[in-house]
């Protein structure tokens, strides 16, 4: 007879076997999400709201294999919510158009942070450097401080936080909001970007690939 702890480590048929050790990590699967009240550490066989059966858990689990064959950057996306910084960990982050300058990010519609941005009209994404990943983690975590201990200054166009040690940094107004499936699509307009100067401790960007943080080294 199956233990439960069996049961939970079964893998249902359609995901691949090393789905734990390529599964996102836990902080960045809810930065995707957004801030929800549930806790997605979506281990595969789990039912959760959004994959309720095998079919559909093996449906996601093959668009997240293909899709995390992509390496891309790791962004956080801040704004001032009144007197208090907000920010949240953001993968899909791309540019768009260069005149006029325009970017765009993809925040879940769960996200506790993105309305508080869009409120504001203002947003600033910072590009975080090899050395940042617990910068990625904490604001991709709910319930906490996300700024405890992290060192910022106001952007010079909007005055939302520009994170210290980050690579890069573009001011932006909210330009367009379109829906898109689960998520927004934002597209932002640069009002003003910099780039951090070569005498930074850290030069190389934080990567992320195939479930795993990476740098440009390994």
């Amino acid at each position: 007879m199956d233990t439960v702890a069996d049961n939970q480590d079964a893998i249902p048929e359609g995901i691949s076997s090393d789905a734990r050790e390529t599964w996102p990590h836990p902080e960045l699967i809810q930065s995707w999400l957004g801030d929800a009240e549930v806790d997605f550490e979506l281990r595969p066989g789990e039912e959760v709201v959004v994959h309720d059966d095998p079919a559909a858990q093996a449906a996601a689990r093959r668009f997240r294999d293909v899709l995390g064959c992509f390496g891309s950057g790791i962004t956080v996306i801040t704004t001032m919510s009144g007197d208090e910084p907000v920010g949240m960990t953001c993968q899909s982050f791309a540019s768009v158009s260069l005149d006029p300058p325009l970017v765009t990010f993809i925040p879940a519609r769960t996200s506790r942070a993105w309305p508080m941005i869009q409120r504001a009209g203002r947003f600033c994404i910072n590009v975080l450097a090899a050395d940042q990943e617990h910068v990625s983690a904490q604001m991709a975590t709910k319930g906490a401080d996300k700024f405890a201990g992290i060192s910022w200054t106001p952007a010079a166009a909007t005055g939302s936080p520009v994170i210290d040690g980050t690579l890069a940094h573009l001011d932006c107004t909210i330009h367009a909001v379109y829906e898109g499936g689960d998520h927004f699509i934002v597209v932002g307009k640069v009002e003003h970007l910099e780039q951090h100067g070569p005498e930074a401790a850290v030069t190389e960007p934080l990567l992320f690939f195939k479930g795993r943080y990476r740098t440009t080294d390994g």
